[in-house]
């Protein structure tokens, strides 16, 4: 008897849980592992490469290296993706980091410093990371495609906030671990461990089943079908507000290609210390998606997003004001916790929003908001450091949060009464 009430309880579990399947196992695993073998890699490569050069504008053009084909392909990608078994989209992908990942390993190697010389090892670096940006092209509208196939509709919620919450916790790992093998066992250590992540995340793909296309019928042309998902965005003043905070927020606001200034000239710190302030949001967020996949985000959700906007803003401006290596990691896990909420509610809204045979482009049309806001985020931040200086350049992108958060409260109706149901 009390077997069968074992099994009973097991089963009841399984049907409450989304991660008790074994493809959403794989589906994390591919997630995490090829998330944190990516923070690694941006910790390595962008501290390598300031070590250099001494020159914040070179940390810009790391972020421009990856933004150009991030975006510029994102609705290609995306109207491939909707017609492409997804399965396969993420093993073009993963091909596509390892290839990246093997590449930046050779350039970091001293013999080639010594046998190319400093411009070519340079080059060579933000031609890997173009390469990284036109996985994520493929990569994103292919994962969020994935996930709704994986897991139940009425799971969404739940395993937005865990999927969410394993790319944190790779946000985590990720740099710390870079920074500490960076610190301790040297760069090629550091690559060569990149590298086998990214293998093991690999391994996760192997065990996502087939993902066929929705078949569905186009009565329009291939260019409404390309720009069909920034069509279905801006039908929808929730979710383009909730978009619109996330761009000019990170755009303006972000501080994470500007740390090895921060690291290494503010708070004269080390590798080690890259790594925990790199970790630091991470940290934040982790806190955050564990509390809000235990209690899913409902009432007052587009309030809630508002404030945690402006508390984000705040925070970068006190950052930008600190001189103490652990008040700064303090803000910024803080900024982590208030970031994290903007993710969760976009997710959900655009999972359960989206109609399974346009979330391909849909997600397609969102990478290129993240993309904007992260990568070119980094190129605005390493632009106006160059010309204002790190500190006031931090402190004037929190300033514009503020103001972006006040017009958007203003202005949104819509937003400021969403709700998740």
């Amino acid at each position: 008897m009390r077997d069968a009430e074992r099994f009973i309880a097991v089963t009841n579990q399984s049907e409450m849980l989304p991660f008790v399947s074994p493809e959403f196992i794989a589906f994390l695993q591919l997630r995490f592992f090829i998330a944190v073998g990516w923070h690694m890699q941006a910790l390595i490569v962008s501290w390598y490469v300031y070590s250099l050069t001494n020159d914040p504008l070179w940390l810009a053009l790391i972020g421009l290296a990856e933004a150009i084909p991030a975006i510029g392909m994102a609705l290609p990608m995306g109207y491939v993706v909707d017609r492409l078994d997804k399965r396969r989209g993420i093993r073009i992908a993963v091909s596509m980091i390892l290839l990246s990942a093997i590449g930046t390993a050779y350039l970091l190697l001293p013999e080639s410093r010594q046998d190319w010389g400093v411009p070519v090892v340079l080059n060579g670096l933000l031609a890997m990371i173009v390469i990284n940006g036109a996985a994520r092209a493929i990569y994103g509208p292919s994962m969020f495609s994935s996930l709704g196939r994986i897991v139940g509709r009425e799971h969404i919620p739940r395993a937005s906030a865990i999927n969410s919450a394993v790319w944190q916790a790779a946000m985590v790992s990720g740099p710390m671990a870079g920074g500490l093998l960076y610190g301790l066992f040297g760069l090629q250590t550091a690559a060569v461990t990149v590298i086998c992540l990214m293998l093991i995340g690999g391994l996760g793909a192997l065990r996502v089943t087939p993902k066929p296309p929705v078949e569905h019928q186009s009565g329009g042309s291939m260019r409404e079908d390309l720009t069909m998902g920034l069509r279905f965005i801006f039908s929808r003043p929730v979710i383009v507000g909730a978009l619109s905070l996330d761009l000019f927020a990170v755009l303006f606001g972000g501080v994470v290609a500007l740390l090895p200034v921060f690291a290494r000239d503010i708070l004269h710190t080390d590798e080690s210390g890259l790594g925990l302030l790199r970790a630091a949001m991470g940290v934040g967020s982790i806190i955050t998606m564990t509390l809000v996949a235990w209690r899913p985000i409902g009432r007052d959700a587009g309030r809630r997003l508002l404030w945690s906007v402006a508390g984000f803003g705040l925070c970068i401006i006190a950052f930008a004001l600190s001189s103490s290596f652990w008040l700064s990691f303090a803000l910024l896990v803080i900024a982590g916790g208030l970031d994290a909420v903007s993710v969760v509610i976009r997710h959900t809204i655009l999972q359960l929003a989206t109609p399974e045979e346009m979330k391909g482009r849909v997600a397609a049309a969102n990478t290129m908001f993240i993309s904007s806001s992260n990568e070119l985020g980094a190129v605005e931040s390493g632009l106006a450091a160059k010309l204002l200086g790190t500190i006031p350049s931090v402190i004037a992108g929190g300033i514009i949060t503020l103001l972006v958060v006040t017009i958007v409260a203003a202005k949104n109706k819509p937003l400021r009464q969403a709700r998740i149901e």
